[in-house]
């Protein structure tokens, strides 16, 4: 009973507006892999709630909001079964993927996920690893590294940016993405700025609560995400390390001595393309450890959920690098540089190319 009163009363101390989610029905097709590590994983979802700023895509909204889920190790058999999403956030992305009749919102929504809404969290301090998903996307899209980072005894805080996403519920419903009418005005640099400080605010909120390891800080983020990793590094010097997944870097030189890895398609950042030149130029300024590695066969969606579950949903058959395994080498990636750079672990896989991941370039 004290653990769940000390549970309750950090988070209320943290968050605001509690987000009910739908529990999770039995899949017939579709189902995340079983996470890696050793402990069962818990979730809780909160809005927060950022005084200090107006929101800057509807200004009329009111202060900044964003939709916060945890993930994190638990107590074995504590919680409920959760829910991949919402049903009305399920619709909202088959629907804007033009793909409802061949996956319907109801399946996807029923998703097998392995974490457990409001189970206990296991005692003990752990490194914090905020996550950014993609322009557009929902935090659930990586769901699957959260899951696995949890499970392997992180602290995992996935954001939704509200007006950034086509399929994310607040209180009042699924928010449009105004942003996305927005963004050819303002460009990527805006986004990734104010990514940067809702990231950085999120922090502000949860480094306090009890089983958060304040010292031992991370970035991770796909995409419009991965521009908000070296954007929250470049603004706040608590964040240790970053991992940017197929997302651009503009600009790089506030990350500095820190840990950075870079790890995208091989057609958008091989050296010396003009799909994205921001990771040629970006290069020279990362001065600390870094990494430039590249995933033979995979497309921009490989690095979250989106290409499993389409899969095993019967589309898109032929991917070059089918959904499964490029979620298993950012699993692996992902993980092995926050083991080195914020538990001190051995370099392992960044030692170069190996045999058991010939798909993975060096760059």
């Amino acid at each position: 009973m004290r653990t769940t009163r000390k549970w309750a009363a950090a988070l209320a101390a943290a968050v605001l507006t509690p987000v009910v989610a739908v529990p999770a029905q039995a899949a017939a097709r579709l189902a995340l892999p079983h996470p890696t590590g050793h402990s069962a994983v818990g979730r809780h979802t909160h809005q927060l709630v950022d005084l200090s700023r107006t929101d800057p895509w509807v200004p009329e909204s009111g202060p900044r909001r964003l939709m916060v889920t945890l993930f994190y190790p638990a107590v074995p058999g504590s919680g409920r079964p959760a829910a991949y999403l919402a049903q009305d956030e399920a619709k909202a992305v088959v629907d804007n993927a033009g793909i409802g009749d061949a996956l319907p919102g109801p399946e996807l929504a029923a998703t097998r996920v392995w974490s457990r809404e409001n189970a206990l969290p296991l005692p003990g301090r752990r490194p914090l690893v905020l996550l950014s998903p993609g322009f557009g996307a929902p935090r659930q899209t990586l769901t699957g590294l959260a899951e696995d980072l949890a499970s392997n005894g992180y602290v995992v805080a996935a954001v939704d940016h509200a007006y950034e996403s086509l399929a994310t519920r607040f209180a009042e419903g699924v928010l449009p993405c105004a942003a996305c009418d927005l963004i050819d005005q303002v460009g990527p640099v805006r986004v990734g700025d104010n990514r940067g400080v809702d990231l950085g605010f999120v922090l502000d909120r949860l480094r306090h609560l009890p089983w958060v390891d304040r010292t031992r800080v991370a970035a991770v983020g796909h995409s419009m995400g991965g521009l908000a990793s070296a954007t929250v590094m470049r603004l706040d010097p608590r964040v240790r390390a970053g991992v940017n997944l197929d997302g651009p870097v503009l600009p790089a030189e506030g990350v500095g001595d820190r840990p950075y890895l870079l790890f995208g398609t091989e057609s958008a950042h091989s050296p010396g393309s003009v799909a994205d030149p921001s990771w040629d130029a970006a290069w020279p300024e990362l001065t600390g450890w870094k990494r430039w590695l590249t995933a033979a066969g995979a497309d921009h969606f490989s690095f979250t959920d989106l290409n499993l579950l389409t899969q095993q949903g019967g589309l898109f058959p032929e991917m070059p690098l089918t959904g499964a395994r490029s979620l298993e080498l950012t699993r692996a990636y992902t993980r092995a540089f926050l083991d080195q750079h914020l538990r001190g672990g051995p370099p392992g896989v960044f030692d170069g190319p190996t045999a058991d991941n010939p798909e993975i370039a060096f760059h």
